[in-house]
């Protein structure tokens, strides 16, 4: 009832409604709400802290009446959060829409997964540009990956029309650095409808993050789901450093889960990785660890929360989880090669 009556019927309509605030301006409206509301924060604890030393101040008072007034504006907040965006935690699952069947899977099913994904893996690597330090290079990246973004979706459609919808542009947050502290490559704004991502990030992921928030534009609201149609829509991108992205998007996901399982099946397979391939995973690790620290920690923790807030019952670790989709559309020979 979720996906007909909301996720494809109302959710629709919001989103026409919001996509102005995503062409209007290739700024983030989103962050720049954001501070609006931070510096609204800010005055109102300084105009609290000011008439609490008042004479003749009722302490009891003020104290009861703040505490009102924050949990009403959290809860319109929540409110609006349901309305705009939030009903989709509850729709149908992709796995049921692309009709997909995922199933228990065997080390060796996973290790032929990876097999495959390398190899696409390595083949697309060659075809990409280098910079001078030999690491994938995407020309004006910050403007052109927002400008191609919607193409593998509106290609991605035509199998999967719930993945249509009106195009977006993705914006490129300004406090990009505190993302990459926090851990985050890219954050979707319901309020807004926009898709926001770090301008940080090695250009080998902005494809996927970028495809990853505009599944949650289009209603996907699961972590594990976004990131197996960031895939899906980057492979079925003509050009090829979405592709590459998508694919390497896929292989983390599936060689982390390998290393779980089998560590020797692990290390043997990455024998295979291509130098080039090689390089962009050693920058991504790089990049991440240059960031990594108490901010880091406590907004996963906060994360971790959210998703279980929302009825994900693995938390942070539901990213994992686009293995059993992976699986599933390999063994029934679906796509698992360039289109």
């Amino acid at each position: 009832m979720t996906e007909h009556i909301y996720s494809t019927g109302m959710y629709k309509i919001i989103g026409n409604l919001l996509s102005p605030f995503s062409k209007i301006t290739k700024i983030s409206v989103g962050e720049f709400l954001l501070y609006i509301l931070l510096l609204f924060i800010l005055f109102q604890c300084l105009r609290f802290v000011y008439h609490l030393f008042q004479p003749r101040s009722n302490v009891k008072k003020m104290f009861f009446t703040l505490f009102i007034n924050i949990i009403v504006c959290l809860s319109i907040l929540y409110f609006v959060f349901i309305i705009t965006w939030g009903i989709n935690y509850h729709r149908l699952p992709f796995s049921t829409i692309a009709n997909l069947n995922p199933q228990p899977s065997s080390v060796e099913d996973l290790e032929s997964l990876c097999e495959n994904l390398i190899e696409q893996a390595n083949s697309l690597r060659e075809k990409n540009l280098e910079d001078e330090q030999g690491l994938t290079d995407i020309p004006n990246k910050l403007k052109s990956v927002p400008e191609r973004s919607n193409l593998g979706f509106s290609i991605s459609s035509r199998v999967y029309p719930e993945l249509g919808g009106r195009d977006v542009y993705p914006k490129g947050v300004f406090l990009s650095n505190l993302m990459s502290y926090a851990g985050i490559a890219g954050i979707f704004f319901p309020f807004t409808g926009e898709a926001n991502f770090n301008t940080l990030l090695p250009d080998v992921q902005l494809p996927s993050t970028v495809t990853h928030e505009i599944a949650h534009q289009r209603g996907f609201a699961r972590e594990d789901e976004a990131n197996y149609i960031a895939y899906l829509v980057c492979s079925h991108h003509p050009d090829v450093d979405f592709q590459y992205s998508g694919i390497l998007l896929a292989l983390s996901h599936s060689m982390n889960k390998l290393y779980e399982y089998d560590q020797d099946k692990y290390l043997h397979l990455t024998k295979n990785y291509s130098k080039g391939l090689i390089r962009d995973l050693d920058s991504i690790k790089e990049f991440w660890s240059s960031y990594e620290g108490p901010l880091e920690r406590f907004s996963s923790k906060m994360n971790n929360l959210y998703l279980k807030s929302n009825l994900q019952e693995e938390g942070v670790h539901s990213y994992g989880r686009m293995v059993d989709l992976l699986l599933a559309e390999f063994k029934e020979g679906r796509k698992t090669s360039m289109k």
